[in-house]
């Protein structure tokens, strides 16, 4: 009896999963690193929370919290805000000089 719950709850969680994994792929500029993500090891699921921790933090940075990045458009976007304000403040520091 119990070998047949747990068949029936393995095949409805692997439903979800699929389906799951269907609206990540339909979705645009969803990340696909997330599809398939229930047969990653534990330390693969670790790092992909870093990512995820990363990006929540470069989002926090920029006061977008409510957007939707990679984290690699969230790093090019937060490292060209920094380009721009690093050329702001030497452009001070040389008026500042003169």
């Amino acid at each position: 009896m119990v070998f047949l719950i747990q068949k029936s709850q393995n095949k409805d969680s692997k439903a979800i999963h699929l389906k799951l994994n269907e609206l990540i792929a339909a979705q645009e500029g969803a990340s696909n690193r997330m599809v398939d993500i229930e047969d990653l090891t534990e330390e693969e699921l670790d790092q992909l929370h870093k990512f995820y921790a990363k990006l929540y933090q470069l989002a926090k940075k920029e006061n977008t919290l409510t957007l939707s990045h990679s984290i690699d458009a969230a790093e090019e976007i937060n490292m060209t805000k920094q380009e721009k304000i690093s050329k702001i403040r030497k452009k001070a520091i040389v008026k500042d000089a003169k």
